[in-house]
């Protein structure tokens, strides 16, 4: 896991490098949507909650191909309950998706890739005492894949990402199988 996430800053490190050549590094911001499902009987989850990244990204590439490394903070939300008490979580974290994709008709992009998450501050609010100890994880890895099109230096995307590892084994005493799965809409400024 850590060799996979310094391999991923190290690539966002090479390619923010070949930008200032290319001119293709902006900024970006947007909405996503999450639902905390813990797989577990104990655990029910109470619908999708709205969460934001910001951050930079970069792209390089030609012959219609590209490679868009990102490093974003996250902070997702997702509401459960446990028995009669409504618990709120937060997932604050630095997300680094390096996406690979194709160009069409040089407006629409088709794009998918890896990300991994670090955890910066994860923590569940108004738990009481109905829960506690929570394991968190350091850093998960998943995936991204979606849409994106390109006006000048603006840029939307629309993906989803799905979870390949548990962000929290335990509550408690009992397992958890909790994986960060979200739907994500952003909005990009190409500076240079």
């Amino acid at each position: 896991m850590k060799k996979f996430i310094f391999s991923a800053i190290f690539l966002c490190g090479i390619a923010f490098g070949g930008y200032s050549q290319n001119g293709g590094f902006g900024i970006k911001a947007g909405l996503s949507s999450t639902e905390v499902d813990f797989k577990n009987k104990q655990f029910t989850p109470q619908g999708a909650q709205t969460g934001y990244h910001i951050g930079v990204f970069g792209r390089i590439g030609g012959g219609g191909f590209f490679v868009q490394p990102e490093l974003l903070f996250t902070q997702t939300s997702g509401k459960f309950l446990s028995g009669q008490d409504q618990i709120n979580a937060q997932f604050n974290r630095l997300d680094i998706p390096v996406m690979v994709g194709m160009r069409l008709l040089k407006v629409f992009r088709v794009q998918a890739g890896p990300i991994a998450s670090l955890n910066i501050d994860s923590k569940l609010k108004e738990a009481g005492t109905t829960v506690k100890d929570v394991d968190f994880e350091n850093a998960t890895l998943g995936y991204q894949a979606g849409l994106g099109l390109d006006f000048g230096n603006l840029s939307i995307d629309g993906r989803y990402e799905g979870g390949l590892s548990k962000w929290t084994k335990n509550i408690q005493n009992f397992q958890t199988d909790n994986r960060i799965n979200q739907w994500v809409l952003s909005l990009g400024l190409k500076i240079f």
